[in-house]
C-alpha cells in the first residue's frame, strides 16, 4: 500500500464545475490532498494543461473526467515527470473522428447563437444511463450546465479541437494508468477504455455497471471506490 499522504488532482469535464467531483474529494480526503482545478482560463488543451502544472504541487496524481481526462493527458504530456499516477474517467485517448470534430463545430454554433437551451436537451440525455433520466440527477447536471454556461461550454469545445491524440503517450507511460468507464456510457466506449488499459505498460481497465457517461455522480461510491484503489494499490 502506498503512503497517504500524496496530492491528487482532479479535472472536470465538459459540462461540469467541481460538484461532479463532490464525492470523491469528500471520501478520499484521508488518503489524498484532493484540489478540484476546473481548467477553464484557456482557449487550447495545451495553455489548459499549463494553468494545471502552474497550481500543482512538484508531484502529484491526476484524474480527468471526460474532457478533463485530454486535459490530464496533456499535463503529462507536459510534465512526465511530475505525474505519478494517472485516472481517465470516460474519456478517450483518440483524436477526434470527424462526426466529432463536427459535433464541436455545431454545439459552438449553437452556444453562440442562442440555443443553448436545446443544446442541453439534446446532450444531457447522452450522458446518463436512460433509468436516470426519471431521477433528480439528469435536472442536477441539466443544472450545472446552466452554471457553465454558453461561453465556457463554447471555450472548452474549442480546446478540445486542439488536442492531440495520446496513444503513443500511453504506450512510454511507466506510471500506474487507470481507465474508468460505465458499462452503458453513450459518448465513450468500453473498446476506447480496454484500449487505454492495453497501451500503458501498467494500465488497468474498471467498468461501472448499470451506469452511463458520469460514474462520479451516477454511481459516486463505485467510482471513488475505483479512485481509492488505484491510489493505493496499482
Amino acid at each position: 500500500m502506498r503512503e497517504t499522504n500524496q496530492s491528487l488532482i482532479l479535472v472536470p469535464g465538459l459540462i461540469c464545475d467541481d460538484e461532479v467531483w463532490a464525492h470523491p474529494q469528500s471520501h478520499l480526503s484521508d488518503v489524498a490532498d484532493c484540489r478540484i482545478v476546473p481548467a477553464d482560463e484557456a482557449d487550447t488543451m495545451q495553455e489548459l494543461a499549463r494553468a494545471v502544472l502552474e497550481s500543482a504541487p512538484d508531484t502529484f496524481a491526476i484524474a480527468g473526467f471526460s474532457m478533463g481526462g485530454y486535459v490530464a493527458l496533456e499535463v503529462l504530456r507536459q510534465a512526465p515527470d511530475r505525474v505519478t499516477r494517472l485516472a481517465l474517467l470516460d474519456t478517450s485517448s483518440r483524436g477526434d473522428t470527424l462526426e466529432k470534430a463536427a459535433g464541436r463545430t455545431a454545439a459552438i454554433a449553437d452556444c453562440e447563437d442562442g440555443r443553448f437551451d436545446d443544446l442541453l436537451d439534446r446532450f444531457v440525455p447522452l450522458l446518463l444511463h436512460s433509468e436516470r433520466m426519471s431521477e433528480p440527477l439528469a435536472a442536477q447536471v441539466r443544472a450545472m450546465g446552466h452554471r457553465v454556461g454558453p461561453a465556457l461550454f463554447a471555450r472548452r469545445h474549442r480546446a478540445m479541437r486542439t488536442r492531440t491524440d495520446g496513444r503513443d503517450l500511453l504506450a512510454g507511460c511507466e506510471i500506474p494508468v487507470r481507465a474508468i468507464v460505465g458499462r452503458s456510457d453513450a459518448l465513450t466506449s468500453v473498446e476506447e477504455h480496454q484500449e487505454i488499459a492495453d497501451l500503458a505498460p501498467r494500465g488497468r481497465l474498471s467498468i461501472v455497471e448499470d451506469c452511463g457517461h458520469m460514474p462520479p455522480l451516477e454511481r459516486p461510491q463505485a467510482a471513488t471506490a475505483l479512485l481509492r484503489d488505484w491510489l493505493l494499490y496499482d
